[in-house]
Parts: structure tokens; C-alpha cells; sequence
């Protein structure tokens, strides 16, 4: 059995004190994480692409009495490191690493598939001369394609013991779990393998043929499929098709999801209505919570199904075909293929594809690569372009084939993108302009079925910290942006001099929502966003938006349960100013809901990606220059929109 606890920052999880310290080491993409999670029961991601793991990934594994402590190591194909993970796998074998002792012993995980490459890498882990075992992957695919390994030979050959698991299926893991009980008998090679380049690859030649190895033949599938995905052409004409594709899905089947978790919520809210005869007790849970957080939660269909989609776009191998093709323009704009594995990564969250950046060689590259993950369209910024989108764009519009929602959705991703391009450009020329691209290397797996469970568990995985936000950070701030739009509180009297019907509680909603202390903070920054068209009311979404972006979606989710609790979607579009040059003029026009969907392409407006920043760099300089750039750049180019989309509609 198998217990443990994950940690991706390279803290040791709580252990007995003196156990066993089991460091995981491999090439990237031999299956290492997989093993990991085998022993440990745990859910670090898995990906057929090389650079998942950039940091170190701690748990334990219990086998009766036995516990281990295992450490999931960044892969590297070698021990000379060229970048900032690479370093750290090093530093732990060595011991220099702070707060981490030296391992006690190895799992040395090689690729069955690759084996000759991963022999050389595997005799420069033997010669650091600790107890080692060797776990052997993709066996199963091995002799699919018509390989051959004897991993009795092998273990002979290297004079450790030599175990093949099938990770993904979990084939192998008792037993691998039962052979680290007995790691104080693992044995030092009697001979150390050779340290010169030409010696070891002799030994690594001698080592196969004593172990009967043949290599597999080469899979005619990938080789087929990449004569065309890889065609700098057909390729690239194949991933745009399959990115708007992507959207397109999100949007179409996403849709009915969405529908029943709306009348959910409008179930609920009823329920309240029904049953909480206190007016304040009503209100904090129809509005803050339902309307508040519900608002948020309605987007969970649209999040999980492109976090499943991304998993198998992972899982596939594609992954890795994409940064391969965009390596040509990546050397546009001075950076490598590398640079775009980190980019492609914050698709998800800009947090990954910060630290991914440490698997890139140059400073200056991973420096001007975070300064442009943010701009990377996240999944936080999905909520509110939907939102923003269903009021834009009419659910049947279509052009051609494409639903127009979908297309729009991509255009927004593909601004992003070209915009983090742009910005790590800028900042490369201006740290460093008369550098060259670094060459690029990056290995390119066969295409492979992904497991049904690890699909799942990078789905789950990243809409955990989804719906993690929605009761944390979401929830508090829901609460703090209830209190605002319902204080103070006016009496009766008030309301009557007011001209406001006591009677109708929503008369009243709407009355006390405008006269409330967020109605003044609002007002307070307008003078800031008039130019855009924003209300009050968008104001205070935009201000909310800077602890989490979805926010934005909780706000005007109270906002229109206080004005129409019956259907806030259509209290949004029947929203007017209500007060100024445009009082009585609709707040959600096609020129500002234009400004609002740039304004959120651009704004930095996520406090952990600023800590990560400021973690990643070492100092504030650079976060404080990310959000003040970002910031600014997203009120020029959500003025250009608006001035743009109100030209062009007449």
C-alpha cells in the first residue's frame, strides 16, 4: 500500500524521523512522474512531452512498516546542467541543496524504447556510487514495436537490480514498492562505469548486447502523421485548425452543461427566497453566495472540458509537435521552442509557466519569457469571456462552419499569444541585444494513447485549484463585496423621500446597490475608466478582479441577482448608467464590452502570479514592472477597441 502527501516546491512532507530518502532520476519524459505516482498514490502531472517536472515533487511510500520518502527529480539527460531544474536535480545528488539531505538511494528510470541514449545517462548516476535500482518503462510498448530486452541480463550487465514497470497501468508497482524495502542491500557496481564520453558509450554498447537488446522499429504511425503535422505549412495549417477546433468545442458542448448548472443555482436562490424570511439573511446567501459565487461556478463545464482537452492534447504527444513548429517563430522573436512549452503551459495558469521557464538555459530568455506569461490567456480569464462573449455575440451567429462565440473566444487566445511574443521580444532586445537563439533541442515522443486515469487526474487536478479559488478567495471576496453594495443601510423614511417603493424589493435592491459604499469606490476610480465606457459597477468589478479575475464574474453576478433575481443574465444587458453624460444608455454596448474583453487580455491581474514573480526573480522590481506595464497596456489597447468596435458599428 501507498500513502503520501505532495508538495511541488520542494518542501519535505511530514516522515518519520531517519527514513529512507528514494530519489527518482531519469530523462525527461522516460515515465519518471508516472513511477512516482505509483508508489506514492499521489497526482503530480504526467505529460508525453518533455519539461512537465520543473521542480522537485516529495511524498511517501509505506509497504507494511516500511516507509520511504520519495523525491520525483527534474528529468535532465545528463549531470552537466544548462538550466536552473537541471541544477537542482545535481544539487540534490550532491547534497549541496537547502533544506534536503542526500539520498540515500536511487531509482534510476530509463526509457526501454530509448535505451541506448538512456544508458549513458544512467552510467554517470551509477558512478555517484549509491545504492541503486534500475525501473525499466514502456516495456509494453517495447515489444509492440518488435523490441527486445532481457532485464535479467541487464541487471547482471550492471550489477544493480533491474525492475520493468508499466506505469501508467501501474503494472510492476508492487513489486518495485516491495524491492524499496530492501534497499540497504542494493549494490555498488563492483566496476564503476566509465566517466569519458567514448568509454561510457563502449560500456552502454556492451551492456545491450549482453542483454540482448534490440532496439524497437521505428512506429509508422508517428512517422506518418508528423510527415504532415510537422510540415511547416500543413503543420502549422493543422494547428490553427486545431486550436479554433478547440474552442469550438468548449463553447458547443460546454453549453448544456452550463444550462443545468444555471437552473441549479436559480433552484437555489429560489429555495432562499422561499424559506429565509430574514431579509439580511436572504440576501447574504441569495446574492454573495448564489449569485455571487454560483456566478463562477456556472463556468465549471467550460473549465473542466478544456482542461480535458488540453490532458489529451498532452497526453497524445501533440504537445511537443506544437513546440517544434513554433520554435521557427519563437526565433523571431529571439527565443527557442523552450520558451514555448513554458508559454503553452500557462494556458492553464501563468504560476506553471513561470516555473517552467526554469528549464530554459539562458537568464535573459527565462526572464523575458515570465514577463510575458501572464498575457497568456489563463483558465481565471475563461469565466469572463464567456460572460462577456454571450453578451457580445448571438448563440446562433455563425461564420461558415464555426460558431461565431468560438471564433471569437480563439481570437482572444490568439492575441494573447502573439501579445506574450511581442512582450518577450521587447524584453529580450532590451536586456540583451546582441544575442543569438539558443540551439534548439527538444525529443519528440511517439504518439501515444493517453491512460484514462491520467487524463482525468490532470483535468481534476488543475479544476481543483479552480474550484479551490471559488471557495477561498472568491467566497471572501464575494463576502466583502456584498457588504459594499448593501451599506449603508437606509431606513424607510429614506427610501420613501427617495421616490422608492418600499414594496418592491427589487426597487429596493436596485436603489441601495447605487447608493452604496461600492457605488462610491466606483465613482471614485471613474474618472480612470470613463474613457472606456465603464459603469460604476464595472469599476468595482475591475478593482475586485485584482485578487482573482473571476471576480469580475462574482460582482456583476450580485449586481444583477440584486437588480433581477429572476434572470440576472438578462438584468446585465438591460443595465443602464445611472448617472453622468450617459445616464439611461445601456452599460454593456458592443464598443465597451470590447473594451472589457481586451482590457482582461492584458491586465495582470492575479496577486500569485505576482508572488511566483517575485519568488522566480528574486526581487520586486520585476513584478512591480510586470503589473505596471500590463496594466497600462490594457487600458491603451482596451481604449483602442472600443474607439475601433464603435467606428466600425457606424
Amino acid at each position: 500500500m501507498s500513502t503520501g502527501c505532495h508538495t511541488g516546491d520542494g518542501t519535505d512532507p511530514a516522515a518519520p524521523p531517519g527514513a529512507p530518502r528514494i530519489a527518482l532520476v531519469g530523462a525527461p519524459n522516460s515515465g519518471k512522474t508516472s513511477v512516482f505516482n505509483g508508489l506514492t498514490g499521489l497526482r503530480a502531472k504526467t505529460g508525453n512531452y518533455p519539461g512537465v517536472t520543473v521542480s522537485r515533487f516529495v511524498g511517501t511510500s509505506r509497504t507494511g512498516r516500511h516507509r520511504h520518502v520519495i523525491e520525483d527529480l527534474p528529468g535532465t539527460y545528463g549531470l552537466e546542467p544548462v538550466s536552473p531544474d537541471e541544477r537542482i536535480t545535481v544539487d540534490v545528488l550532491d547534497g549541496r541543496l537547502e533544506g534536503a539531505r542526500r539520498p540515500d538511494a536511487l531509482l534510476i528510470v530509463v526509457d526501454a524504447t530509448a535505451l541506448e541514449r538512456s544508458l549513458g545517462f544512467a552510467a554517470q548516476i551509477l558512478a555517484r556510487e549509491l545504492p541503486a535500482c534500475v525501473v525499466v518503462t514502456f516495456t509494453d510498448e517495447l515489444a509492440r514495436r518488435q523490441g527486445r530486452l532481457d532485464t535479467d541480463a541487464l541487471a547482471e550487465a550492471l550489477g544493480v537490480p533491474v525492475l520493468p514497470v508499466i506505469a501508467h497501468r501501474a503494472v510492476g508497482a508492487a513489486r518495485l514498492r516491495e524491492q524499496l524495502t530492501t534497499w540497504r542491500t542494493w549494490p555498488v557496481p563492483a566496476v564503476a562505469p566509465p566517466t569519458e564520453p567514448a568509454e561510457r558509450d563502449a560500456w552502454a554498447e556492451s551492456v545491450l548486447a549482453y542483454a540482448g537488446y534490440r532496439p524497437p522499429e521505428r512506429h509508422r504511425i508517428t512517422q506518418r502523421v508528423d510527415a504532415v503535422l510537422l510540415h511547416p505549412v500543413w503543420g502549422t495549417a493543422v494547428f490553427f485548425a486545431v486550436m479554433a477546433l478547440f474552442f469550438q468545442t468548449v463553447f458547443t458542448l460546454a453549453a448544456p452543461l452550463q444550462d443545468r448548472v444555471e437552473e441549479l443555482f436559480a433552484w437555489l436562490s429560489g429555495r432562499v427566497d422561499a424559506h429565509v424570511g430574514n431579509p439580511w439573511l436572504s440576501g447574504f446567501l441569495g446574492d454573495a453566495l448564489i449569485g455571487g459565487v454560483g456566478g463562477v461556478l456556472v463556468f465549471v463545464p467550460q473549465i473542466m472540458l478544456l482542461f480535458l482537452l488540453l490532458a489529451l492534447l498532452e497526453g497524445v504527444g501533440y504537445m511537443a509537435r506544437a513546440a517544434f513548429l513554433m520554435d521557427r517563430v519563437m526565433a523571431r522573436f529571439g527565443l527557442e521552442g523552450r520558451a514555448f512549452v513554458a508559454l503553452l503551459s500557462s494556458f492553464a495558469c501563468a504560476i506553471p509557466g513561470i516555473m517552467a521557464t526554469r528549464t530554459l538555459p539562458s537568464a535573459r530568455d527565462r526572464l523575458a519569457t515570465m514577463m510575458a506569461a501572464p498575457l497568456m490567456t489563463c483558465s481565471a480569464r475563461l469565466p469572463v469571456y464567456v460572460l462577456l462573449i454571450g453578451l457580445l455575440v448571438d448563440p446562433s451567429a455563425r461564420v461558415g462552419p464555426f460558431g461565431a462565440q468560438g471564433l471569437v473566444m480563439f481570437g482572444l487566445y490568439l492575441l494573447g499569444a502573439v501579445s506574450a511574443m511581442l512582450a518577450a521580444w521587447v524584453f529580450k532586445r532590451l536586456g540583451d541585444r546582441h544575442s543569438r537563439p539558443v540551439p534548439f533541442f527538444m525529443e519528440l515522443p511517439p504518439y501515444r494513447l493517453p491512460a484514462p486515469r491520467a487524463v482525468l487526474v490532470a483535468m481534476w487536478s488543475s479544476a481543483r485549484a479552480f474550484l479551490r479559488k471559488c471557495s477561498t478567495v472568491i467566497v471572501a471576496t464575494s463576502v466583502v463585496l456584498w457588504l459594499l453594495l448593501n451599506l449603508p443601510v437606509h431606513t424607510t423614511g429614506q427610501l420613501r423621500a427617495a421616490g422608492v417603493d418600499t414594496a418592491d424589493t427589487t426597487a429596493v435592491s436596485a436603489y441601495t446597490a447605487d447608493h452604496s459604499y461600492a457605488a462610491g469606490l466606483g465613482r471614485v476610480v471613474a474618472p480612470v475608466f470613463e474613457p472606456l465606457g465603464f459603469d460604476w459597477r464595472v469599476n468595482v468589478g475591475i478593482l475586485s478582479a485584482q485578487a482573482a479575475r473571476e471576480t469580475f464574474v462574482a460582482t456583476l453576478g450580485q449586481v444583477a441577482a440584486a437588480e433581477d433575481p429572476e434572470q440576472p443574465e438578462q438584468a446585465l444587458r438591460a443595465m443602464t448608467h445611472s448617472g453622468g453624460d450617459r445616464a439611461g444608455q445601456p452599460v454593456f454596448t458592443a464598443p465597451t464590452v470590447a473594451a472589457l474583453l481586451v482590457y482582461f487580455v492584458y491586465a495582470l491581474q492575479c496577486m500569485a502570479t505576482v508572488a511566483v514573480l517575485r519568488r522566480e526573480t528574486g526581487t520586486w522590481r520585476w513584478p512591480a514592472t510586470a503589473f505596471a506595464y500590463l496594466t497600462a497596456l490594457a487600458w491603451l489597447m482596451a481604449y483602442l477597441a472600443r474607439t475601433a468596435t464603435g467606428l466600425l458599428g457606424g
